[in-house]
């Protein structure tokens, strides 16, 4: 991995390199403040005002530089304009085509300026995030909150870039004018992606989608895949290519989908089933909830085990799910809850999503691994919509020998029978990558960016080892400036990477999955009691929920994440699912079906439009060094989730103690409690999220 302060004197402009941040001397300075405060010689009240009007020095520098290039760029534009209205009347071929090479030579000084941001903007975040680590995160939230919301505000002039923006439109109007001088009246603002817009302007807007965060569709579906990247990373591309299988990607998508749909496809029915066997119907949390028990443990031994093979884990994991849910149809007629707890145990050791979101890190080339990123996503999607709606189809109730098929066992023979059909195309068709070959799976170095549910590339060099360039190595992390860039691979290693920004967002994440899940897991009982709904209801409804996740991401992605910043749509989403619950609670008014759902839609769809703000946040204030190893960042983010999800499940299960009048309440008081602890939480490390 390039190292930052290495990067920076690379990709310095030798005539700007003066007015770039002074990446090294800020440095020095953290490095001899800690010094000073450990020998007693200086105080922290000192060490904060000194560095904050250094960082002002450095910010007024770079904004002073920007603001004379932007207008000489105007000025530029204005006499090109000039030019052009002149001669407005007697374009020629040649004369436009000389025209369009000044506006695609500004286009490309543009984008020397736009890189130039860039550069300092990345800066700026990492020796933030290095004096946060060194003396608290406080430092950061006092820095944003005084500079950032100031009307005079410099630091905003870095991270939004309205003025460069004018100048982008400009070119972008007049290169597509000149394009279409012959009597096209197709304008820019008509059409925002003209059919042959010039390919210097793609790469002006992909340049300032970087800077200004700007989004669509695909990026923020995409972002659910967690897919942690460091701002500087170099993509192997060569390498990735040669791994690529495109039957492969497909198989590990498939995997995706249907354990997606294993997961859900037993939850309308699961409190007969339980019932069936002699327990109570809350029973129905411990069995949806032992499939995310065994997946605390399964995703560490597949983040391990996907650092040697891809085929192997998922081999496995296709086998044991088979017998998983096998042995939870056959509980039926062995009269026996232990078996069905076993197989719902056995499914969740079967689960396998973290090599399927491993091979799109590792083996999809960058300019596709958005579109597999967002392919993953929406398998995941998909299944938790396509699970209640196929137990609808298994209505029926018949008998080959003593094995009865029912709507209770149904789907543990279709699972099973899907995984097996699903292991001999595995067999078939999936394609090791080259480099994960045994005769190279000792190397074990390859980085794991994975996290449950959200895209972006490896850490690594070609020899697969990171590495640290001289004394300017980027010290962001604690004792890297050691040496020490070694993969986590204990969870106390992990632990101490953990700053209060990133533990808030683990709990938000941690709050939205318990969420999401009382609601999925407590559906059929909840119902059946107020409403008397049948299995085939409660399929409906909950299909329908799953249906909402991809329209809900298509409106966020393409207009709320450009319109607003990441962090007031975070705490915009809290306050959702906090009235969300609050809707939900049974009162002196009776219950009803459009209150029941009504907040149910509330809760589900704001905690699936928190998840892709919270992933993206998360991935961004994270520790490079929890891109890589067994305890990675994707890791610790799936465990969140996962023990929201078992935690939830056992709320559900002990709040059957309670009659089924109380059962509503007792499983909503905690969600609230959790819920208003996260927003608290997120207020006080708000400005650290900028």
């Amino acid at each position: 991995m390039v190292a930052f302060g290495k990067k920076l004197r690379e990709s310095q402009i030798p005539e700007w390199r003066e007015f770039y941040i002074n990446y090294k001397l800020m440095k020095k300075k953290v490095n001899r403040y800690t010094l000073q405060i450990e020998i007693g010689a200086e105080n922290h009240h000192y060490v904060l005002g000194d560095f904050s009007r250094l960082l002002d020095i450095q910010i007024e520098k770079i904004v002073l530089f920007l603001l004379e290039q932007q207008g000489l760029l105007a000025r530029r534009l204005s006499s090109l304009g000039e030019e052009q209205g002149v001669l407005s009347q007697q374009l020629g071929e040649t004369r436009v085509d000389e025209l369009q090479e000044k506006y695609r030579a500004a286009g490309q000084d543009l984008l020397r300026l736009l890189a130039f941001v860039e550069m300092n903007a990345i800066g700026l975040r990492k020796i933030l995030k290095k004096f946060d680590k060194r003396f608290g995160y406080k430092f950061t939230d006092y820095y944003v909150k005084t500079r950032a919301n100031h009307p005079h505000s410099l630091l905003k002039q870095v991270f939004k870039q309205v003025g460069i923006g004018a100048v982008a439109g400009a070119i972008s109007r007049n290169l597509a004018e000149l394009h279409d001088h012959k009597g096209s009246y197709i304008s820019i603002y008509d059409q925002l992606s003209l059919p042959h817009q010039d390919p210097v302007i793609d790469s002006i807007k992909a340049a300032l989608n970087r800077l200004s965060s700007s989004t669509n569709f695909l990026q923020f579906l995409g972002k659910h895949a967690m897919l942690l990247e460091d701002e500087l990373s170099d993509s192997a591309g060569n390498e990735i290519d040669q791994r690529y299988h495109f039957m492969s990607l497909l198989l590990n998508l498939a995997s995706t989908f249907l354990y997606m749909v294993n997961t859900y496809i037993i939850v309308p029915t699961a409190d007969n089933y339980s019932m069936s066997l002699g327990a109570a119907a809350t029973v129905c949390g411990i069995v949806i909830g032992a499939m995310a028990v065994a997946q605390v443990f399964s995703s560490v031994y597949f983040s391990s085990w996907s650092n040697r093979s891809y085929i192997q884990p998922l081999v496995f994991s296709s086998f044991i799910l088979v017998v998983g849910n096998t042995l939870y149809a056959l509980a039926y007629d062995l009269k026996s809850i232990a078996i069905l707890l076993i197989g719902r145990l056995l499914c969740g050791l079967g689960s396998a999503r973290a090599v399927n979101r491993r091979y799109i890190t590792d083996c999809v080339p960058l300019k596709l691994r958005m579109q597999a990123s967002a392919g993953f996503v929406s398998a995941s999607a998909l299944g938790m919509a396509c699970g209640p709606a196929l137990a609808w189809f298994f209505r029926r109730n018949f008998k080959i020998l003593t094995i009865t098929f029912n709507e209770d066992t149904l789907p543990g023979w279709a699972m099973a029978l899907a995984w097996l059909i699903y292991l001999v195309w595995l067999c078939i068709c999936f394609k090791e990558p080259l480099s994960l070959m045994p005769s190279e799976a000792n190397v074990g170095q390859t980085v794991n960016l994975i996290v449950e549910n959200g895209c972006i590339q490896p850490l690594l060099d070609k020899d697969g080892k990171q590495e640290c360039a001289d004394q300017e190595c980027d010290d962001d992390d604690d004792e890297s400036h050691k040496g020490n860039r070694k993969p986590v691979n204990s969870i106390m290693s992990a632990y101490k990477l953990l700053t209060p920004s990133v533990k808030v967002q683990l709990f938000v994440y941690f709050m939205l999955k318990y969420a999401m899940e009382i609601v999925l897991a407590e559906s059929t009982v909840i119902t059946g009691y107020y409403f008397v709904w049948s299995t085939s209801n409660v399929a409906i409804f909950l299909a329908c929920l799953g249906l909402t996740v991809l329209p809900v991401n298509i409106i966020v992605g393409n207009y709320l994440s450009n319109l607003f910043e990441e962090r007031q749509l975070l705490l915009a989403s809290e306050i959702l699912v906090c009235i969300g619950i609050i809707l939900s609670f049974h009162t002196l008014i009776p219950y009803s079906v459009p209150q029941y759902v009504c907040s149910a839609l509330i809760t589900f769809v704001a905690a699936e439009v928190l998840e892709g703000v919270n992933l993206s946040l998360l991935s961004r204030v994270m520790s490079s060094r929890l891109s890589s190893g067994t305890f990675n960042g994707g890791l610790l983010s799936t465990e969140a989730g996962t023990l929201a999800r078992v935690i939830a499940d056992g709320t559900i299960t002990l709040s059957g103690y309670f009659s089924d009048s109380k059962l509503l309440n007792a499983t909503l008081l905690p969600s609230l409690f959790i819920c208003i602890n996260a927003i608290i939480a997120t207020c006080f490390t708000y400005n650290s999220l900028y």
